[in-house]
């Protein structure tokens, strides 16, 4: 993936009804994806799909998702939807929202990042990549805006780690976390080992306060789109009117030159941040560490292996 793109486009979106948000979603898409036959083009999409806890916030909207697998479908390419949850599997959680039925009756394919293999990042380190990831034609990434307690907010870059598979997450936290870590550097540096695509942010109910997972509703009303997920973060930071210095993740990008890291390189189409009301958006004050504590690794790996398990004899 090649960070260079500048464009991000804003899209006023109150709510999820209604045939606006299909249509919102197919202008947003269509101004910036590159012009191409992509029929038969293998098209993953990569949902926020972290827990069937608090789903309907805490993962990317059921209607956004169908939405866009309809959008690809019309567009005749093939369509897989697929993640890496920290509890659960794709297809349970997509279940628990209500969204894998009707994605099954579109044609889309619901697919598990069980499968991944080693690919070497810039800095030398190893990062074990879902192969379903890596073998799209265009990923197309669907993050929730979302306060994060260890991140403090996450959108773009923070849902490609998703691409990272099974216990190999986990371990990340572990291994990358703690006060000398780099697990911010290393998330930023996992968007050159993937595939071309595209974020199209829900933002259209965000969480605050504080996330991933047990936050508070925030009526943000917001689509956000990009190729360059780092740009897409650094507008929607622009959005919020807050200081881009607080985002572990947003001070990764800049140190590590990523083009769209600077809000100068941004050409915003669309909506002007101003039209969106962030009065009241909260984010937590002080973060926890990244780093898992061993109980809770140790706790979140038996998981993740009776899970797999379970899934293989089915």
């Amino acid at each position: 993936m090649q960070c260079t793109d500048s464009l991000v486009t804003l899209c006023r979106q109150p709510s999820y009804d209604g045939p606006q948000l299909q249509d919102n979603i197919a202008r947003i898409l269509a101004s910036s994806l590159p012009a191409a036959n992509y029929r038969s083009a293998r098209i993953l999409l990569k949902p926020n799909l972290i827990t069937a806890t608090n789903s309907q916030l805490s993962c990317t909207n059921a209607r956004i998702i169908i939405s866009v697998a309809r959008y690809w479908r019309d567009m005749g390419a093939q369509v897989m939807v697929g993640d890496s949850p920290a509890f659960g599997s794709a297809r349970s959680v997509l279940q628990k929202i209500g969204v894998a039925e009707q994605l099954e009756q579109l044609g889309a394919h619901i697919v598990e990042f069980s499968r991944s293999t080693t690919r070497k990042m810039a800095s030398g380190r190893n990062a074990r990549v879902a192969i379903p990831a890596l073998e799209c034609d265009y990923l197309i990434n669907l993050p929730k805006l979302k306060a994060h307690a260890q991140m403090r907010l996450t959108m773009a870059v923070k849902n490609y780690f998703g691409c990272i598979s099974g216990l190999h997450k986990p371990l990340w936290h572990m291994v990358h976390g703690g006060k000398q870590g780099h697990f911010a550097d290393y998330l930023v540096e996992l968007l050159s080992l993937l595939p071309p695509g595209y974020s199209l942010v829900d933002g259209v109910e965000a969480m605050h306060v504080t996330g991933p997972i047990h936050g508070k509703p925030y009526p943000l009303g917001l689509l956000a789109g990009a190729r360059n997920p780092v740009a897409v973060d650094t507008a929607l930071i622009t959005v919020l009117a807050v200081s881009p210095e607080r985002f572990p993740l947003w001070r990764a990008a800049r140190d590590a030159g990523i083009f769209g890291a600077d809000p100068a390189d941004i050409c915003l189409s669309g909506n002007a941040p101003a039209d969106f009301l962030t009065n009241g958006f909260k984010l937590p004050e002080e973060l926890i560490p990244v780093r898992f504590n061993p109980f809770r690794f140790i706790k979140s790996s038996l998981r993740r292996l009776l899970l797999a398990s379970k899934l293989r004899g089915k």
